[in-house]
């Protein structure tokens, strides 16, 4: 790239992840020329991040400029790259989105991948979406945009869809090769592997350690230390930031995985997002709570800990570690942004349309994930051809749930959002077709303000609108 780039932050007034994602890129030297241009609606949480910044750049006496703006056409233009982090509706739009299906038996310990929260976190974003895209195309319409907002999935379908060259990013398969890595007392830099499938359920199809097979190894090693109904003791807390390399394991990932070993037991390869994770996307494993007692004896419940953040502290307890030692976490997004900038080519695995079928037993309208190479040419998908079939056909119902989703919003038909959620494995596992149609109602008025016109309920249009116009924070 012939000139410093210009790397916009979309939604970096979020708690933790924008500023070690800030971090990342002043870790590479190709990168501290470049200006930071920080765009979040919420001036006072922009401010805290925006000052971190700047005093972390101060300390290492880098030249990179840090802008910041609550406009967000101002912060595309002329933009390089544009990474987008929010979430709209924040923590209270969650709790619908967790406690309103618990009311029908649909106990998401998570809820922002697939199931009604899945897709509700998605609809609520659409609009955002929307006025991102129409901004960019006009102001920076060559950008590369990285995602790293949930429903990964569904976000990257739809922005791509929209015609922005996005790729979605995540640290699941970085996180979980890891785990396996110290489980089998294996040093990772001497781990090899081959991975692909879909967000938080994509599958390790090879694990190595040079010439060995290391899965008769895991097999043997899992079965006997993740038994169903016996919980595991001294795990390292987790307090949802897993951007770092996890230094044991804890209640979040390696210590009680039940749920991916059952899955690697019966369907053959182990699963890259967590056992809690995992155990919404199927029907299998949270029947009801003694069922998921056995398999998942510790709950980590997300909504709770996003609720429980001190956002100030976490951030002033990065600056210090980044202080001390300025360098890259396990996320992707910053070697996306210095193989691009310096055309030293770097692997990451990224969700990326199928388009062409990168994965040839998953539907063109999937969002995939695989390997991707990363030069100047920007992120090029490798062709991964086909899946296992039992885990395609797995991968496949997650599919349904997602496209559905996307169509609803590119199309504007409500009953797609009704055929999204009541296809979705966990909920059919617990809720007749009137069932799910009555929580998705009951989602879509809790929703209104923030959906797109089309898909809100006619009770609420009214209401929502004059909720807009009062409200510049809901009108993303």
């Amino acid at each position: 790239m012939a000139h410093s780039p210009k790397i916009t932050i979309i939604g970096a007034g979020g708690f933790v992840f924008p500023f070690r994602l800030i971090g990342d890129l002043l870790s590479f030297p190709a990168l501290r020329d470049a200006t930071l241009c920080l765009m979040d609606l919420d001036a006072d949480r922009l401010d805290r991040v925006a000052g971190a910044a700047r005093e972390l750049v101060d300390h290492h006496g880098l030249p990179t400029v840090v802008e910041q703006t609550t406009d967000r056409r101002a912060a595309l233009d002329g933009a390089d790259f544009v990474i987008i982090t929010f979430q709209v509706g924040g923590v209270e739009s969650y709790r619908h989105d967790v406690e309103i299906p618990r009311r029908y038996g649909v106990d998401q310990t998570v809820g922002d991948t697939v199931g009604p929260g899945g897709v509700f976190r998605f609809l609520r974003s659409v609009r955002a979406y929307q006025d991102i895209a129409d901004d960019a195309l006009e102001v920076c319409p060559d950008a590369q945009f990285i995602n790293y907002a949930n429903p990964m999935a569904m976000a990257t379908a739809y922005l791509n869809a929209l015609g922005l060259r996005t790729v979605g990013l995540c640290h699941s398969v970085q996180g979980t090769t890891r785990m396996l890595a110290r489980t089998l007392d294996v040093p990772y830099d001497e781990v090899s592997y081959r991975c692909a499938g879909i967000n938080h359920q994509a599958w390790i199809l090879e694990l190595r350690r040079g010439a060995e097979d290391l899965y008769p190894r895991l097999r043997r090693v899992m079965a006997e230390r993740h038994v169903r109904g016996r919980a595991a003791a001294d795990l390292l807390a987790d307090d949802g930031d897993h951007s770092d390399a996890a230094l044991a394991a804890s209640t979040y990932e390696g210590g009680n995985e039940q749920v991916r070993t059952t899955l690697m037991n019966h369907f053959g390869y182990f699963e890259t997002e967590s056992s809690h994770h995992a155990s919404e996307y199927v029907p299998w494993f949270r029947k009801d709570p003694a069922t998921t007692l056995e398999y998942l004896p510790e709950r980590w419940d997300y909504y709770e800990i996003c609720s429980s953040h001190d956002e100030q502290g976490d951030v002033d307890e990065q600056l210090e570690r980044l202080k001390a030692d300025l360098s890259p976490s396990v996320e992707y997004g910053a070697s996306i942004v210095n193989a691009v900038v310096t055309g030293v080519p770097a692997v990451v695995y990224g969700n990326v349309p199928n388009a062409g079928r990168v994965i040839t037993n998953l539907p063109d309208d999937a969002c995939v994930e695989v390997a991707c190479l990363v030069d100047a040419n920007g992120v090029q998908p490798t062709s991964f051809g086909e899946l296992p079939p039992q885990l395609a056909a797995i991968n496949r119902t997650n599919v349904n749930v997602q496209t559905l989703a996307v169509r609803a919003a590119l199309t504007g038909d409500v009953e797609h959002v009704h055929h999204a959620v009541a296809l979705d494995p966990l909920t059919s596992a617990h809720c007749t077709l009137e069932q799910a149609r009555a929580m998705t109602d009951e989602l879509l008025e809790a929703h209104a303000a923030l959906l797109p016109a089309a898909l809100r309920p006619a009770s609420s249009a009214s209401s929502s609108a004059s909720t807009l116009e009062r409200d510049p924070v809901l009108a993303r």
